[in-house]
């Protein structure tokens, strides 16, 4: 991988679940975030083949244990994995793994990210402190990873772009980008910002 394709044009898709003659470099990512952050929604948006969900509806008992202050519309919740997979230009192939998000499912946490090259940290700039365990755990794991703020109606829009990396005591070299994880382009850019790390991040000799 010399350089991050660009998402200029049309989305690939494949419709199938075969992977195209092109595909070169395959790539194991994380989606990750806090609960409610949009990473179910942004693999949805981007995924070439029918994607992988293991949701459930919230219940009573689950409302008492998962923070809901600011989702108080959430319905359901990944209690596994998302799964999807996006083909970018140059063979480069991305398999996305979306993690559950609260704290209960923390055992699952390190089965999932097994074998990932990176991950893509989706956070919500109301609830910026809800991200700090996720965080914590990409940075435990030696993920190289980008912040990506998911866009909501009401989110706040006075931070500035210091301001937010300072609340997330993020190094000056990690990549923070806004996206709205709804739309295709904005999730693949977010992506892309992420894949451009790993090719930075890798040694001279192996680009």
């Amino acid at each position: 991988m010399a350089s991050a394709p660009s998402s200029t044009g049309e989305l690939p898709r494949t419709g199938g679940p075969h992977l195209p003659d092109t595909a070169r470099d395959l790539v194991k990512i994380l989606v990750t975030g806090p609960f409610g952050v949009g990473k179910t929604t942004l693999i949805d948006s981007v995924s070439e083949i029918r994607p992988l969900h293991t949701e459930e509806r919230l219940t009573e008992a689950s409302a008492r244990i998962d923070e809901l202050d600011g989702i108080r519309d959430k319905e359901t919740t990944t209690v596994a994995i998302d799964f999807g997979r996006i083909s970018l230009a140059g063979g480069v192939v991305l398999y996305l793994f979306g993690t559950p998000g609260q704290q209960r499912f923390r055992t699952l946490w390190d089965d999932i990210a097994y074998g990932a090259l990176g991950a893509l940290v989706l956070v919500d700039s109301r609830r910026i402190d809800a991200s700090f365990d996720v965080l914590g755990l990409v940075e435990e794991a030696g993920l190289p990873y980008a912040v990506a703020f998911n866009t909501f109606p009401d989110a706040p829009g006075h931070h500035t772009d210091e301001q937010l990396r300072a609340a997330l005591d993020l190094e000056p070299g990690t990549p923070m980008v806004t996206c709205d994880a709804r739309d295709p382009h904005s999730s693949v850019d977010a992506l892309l910002a992420l894949v451009q790390h790993l090719i930075d991040d890798r040694p001279a000799e192996a680009r």
